[in-house]
């Protein structure tokens, strides 16, 4: 695994996996929770260890078990969860602070490695006022990272107008469908680490320029777009409930695309 070191030097592996549908009755978000999770199970014997959750999600617990029963050390995974921007998490600066003890509960720990702000917080006030209990955990050491998701430029700039600590990734959607290209500039030229979700989403059309690509490495159009993401820099955390998918998307380190292969991505 390779991993990109963040703005305040913590190192993240730079393939995740998502967790927005695990251990969910058939698979979908709005699923009913089950008492198994065996899609994470399956990740982390592969050798997946970033895990990427949200309270939203409604399962926090339920992959906090599995982590603490897996054989895998603490200090060897990186967890991030997400701190919803509703007012039952951001009303105050209290409810913020519940909201972290809870998650830290649920994953039986006493520190999590990444925690962002789910989506932009449009009172101003609140954004301070949640971004100081962010800062305030992280001088604590109970948050080793902090950051944000779904934030546009003005939503950056809102943040970098009071923060005294730097956000070190800011999680968007980032694929063929949606490239996001200026908002990467702006990540680029500030230090904050692009993370993408959603990151394999393609036309058909591209989806087979990617497969005909991918021929010549003996690989799928998938790899080939996840290598491509994780070349210029972008983490990705790819979902999938079938083993033989999750090991692909980690298969990823043994080849390299061209430049014309590059090139032939960037004007899909």
């Amino acid at each position: 695994m390779d991993y990109i070191t963040l703005n305040n030097g913590v190192k993240m592996p730079i393939v995740g996996t998502g967790t927005n549908t695990y251990g969910k009755e058939n698979n979908v978000f709005n699923g009913a929770l089950k008492n198994e999770v065996p899609e994470l199970v399956s990740a982390l014997e592969l050798g997946y260890r970033s895990i990427d959750c949200a309270i939203m999600y409604r399962n926090e617990a339920l992959v906090g078990r599995v982590l603490a029963e897996s054989n895998v050390p603490r200090e060897a995974l990186f967890i991030t969860t997400k701190i919803p921007a509703n007012e039952e998490y951001i009303s105050s600066k209290e409810a913020t602070r519940a909201a972290i003890d809870s998650s830290l509960k649920n994953f039986q720990t006493d520190y999590l490695d990444l925690l962002l702000i789910h989506h932009p917080i449009e009172d101003k006030a609140q954004l301070q006022n949640t971004w100081e209990v962010f800062e305030e955990y992280y001088e604590a050491g109970k948050l080793k990272a902090i950051g944000v998701s779904n934030f546009k430029k003005n939503h950056l700039d809102e943040l970098k107008a009071f923060a005294k600590v730097k956000p070190v990734v800011n999680q968007i959607q980032i694929n063929l469908k949606e490239r996001n290209e200026e908002l990467l500039a702006v990540l680029k030229e500030e230090r904050i680490t692009p993370v993408a979700w959603g990151p394999m989403k393609a036309e058909d059309h591209q989806k087979e320029v990617l497969n005909e690509i991918g021929k010549s490495y003996n690989k799928t159009g998938a790899q080939v777009l996840l290598k491509y993401q994780i070349d210029r820099g972008v983490i990705v955390i790819p979902k999938s409930h079938n083993r033989e998918n999750q090991a692909a998307n980690l298969d990823l380190f043994d080849f390299q695309l061209t430049a014309a292969d590059v090139e032939k991505i960037e004007n899909l």
